[in-house]
């Protein structure tokens, strides 16, 4: 298989190892490829975790434990494209533990980490060539947390969209 061509590199606190494992338990075709440690030269703990190579989805990522200096902010974020309302509800639950719901699908985790669980379904919504659907759906979108793809839908269908509170 070719090398990936380009690779996220996130960087940690110290949580590089905890946060892949928690990251690859949560979607099919996930794995920890391998894990470097900080020599006797430093700049970490002789012995302790420097990076983790893993893999989400078949795509490759290096978690780095470089320290407190660069914590995430919102400018990056993954976003994962979920099939199903069942999809979206069980990584909305686990992402959201012990981090903070945002708005529109957003979310950031428990390392601070920021995420957009995206139905495709949203996506086509607010794609739809007829613009006063497109408008409702991503009307209905912007008053939701976690995306509810049937308020969505009644959104689009003339309903006001409003989602119950996730």
């Amino acid at each position: 298989m070719p090398e990936q061509k380009i690779t996220t590199f996130l960087w940690f606190d110290h949580q590089a190892e905890e946060a892949t494992r928690f990251y690859t338990s949560l979607f099919a075709d996930s794995r920890i490829v391998g894990v470097q440690r900080y020599g006797e030269s430093g700049p970490g703990e002789a012995g302790s975790v420097m990076t983790v190579v893993f893999e989400l989805a078949g795509q490759e990522y290096v978690a780095l434990n470089g320290g407190p200096l660069f914590p995430f902010t919102e400018a990056i974020s993954l976003q994962v494209n979920c099939e199903d309302q069942a999809e979206v509800d069980r990584l909305w639950a686990a992402l959201t533990e012990g981090g903070q719901e945002s708005d529109c699908g957003w979310l950031k985790d428990r390392y601070g980490l920021s995420w957009q669980i995206t139905p495709r379904r949203l996506m086509e919504l607010i794609g739809d060539p007829d613009p006063a659907r497109a408008q409702r759906a991503m009307g209905a979108m912007l008053r939701m947390r976690k995306i509810d793809i049937q308020a969505l839908e009644d959104a689009v269908a003339g309903g006001d969209g409003t989602a119950p509170a996730s």
